[in-house]
């Protein structure tokens, strides 16, 4: 450790003569020591903070990744937040450079069905046969996109797709 106490030597003319020192503490913060053959202790040259082999000043504010804000506090450590990216309200987000979260180009959009063939826009609603239609969220509906990559089905009452009667869906 920094303050540790050392033994350093010095050659009298009645032989060697050893004499304990006691270094002082380093900063917290310091990310450069140097020790020098001529000096018992350690010195601190630079104080900062070290992250991902960087080193940042104290109260820089830095960011490593687009996701990533980092400050650099002055008790040396590195603190940072990372993006919390929702889920985008489509099939296809796009992920761009220089920033953290995807986007929806296209704007929302789903699967018409299962399958996961056929693209909707947000908002729009098809037929899949004659007694079934659905529809896409229209990526304003609250919560509703986690994890719902498929649109919302109802299959008519009292219908069989041969016939296609369309009646009020249920």
């Amino acid at each position: 450790p920094a303050h540790a106490p050392r033994w350093q030597s010095e050659c009298r003319a009645r032989g060697p003569v050893c004499a304990r020192t006691l270094c002082s503490a380093l900063p917290s913060a310091c990310t450069h020591l140097s020790h020098y053959p001529t000096d018992c202790c350690p010195h601190c040259e630079s104080i900062g903070c070290e992250h991902r082999g960087e080193v940042y000043s104290l109260g820089h504010h830095f960011q490593p990744s687009e996701c990533e804000q980092c400050t650099c506090d002055m008790d040396g450590i590195a603190r940072c937040l990372v993006a919390d990216c929702a889920p985008p309200p489509c099939v296809n987000p796009v992920y761009e450079k220089g920033k953290c979260c995807p986007e929806c180009k296209d704007g929302p959009n789903c699967y018409s069905d299962s399958s996961q063939i056929q693209v909707i826009a947000g908002g729009t609603t098809v037929w899949i046969d004659k007694c079934t239609h659905c529809r896409c969220h229209d990526g304003q509906d609250v919560g509703y996109w986690e994890g719902n990559r498929v649109a919302k089905c109802v299959r008519m009452r009292n219908c069989t797709p041969s016939v296609g009667h369309r009646q009020s869906p249920h």
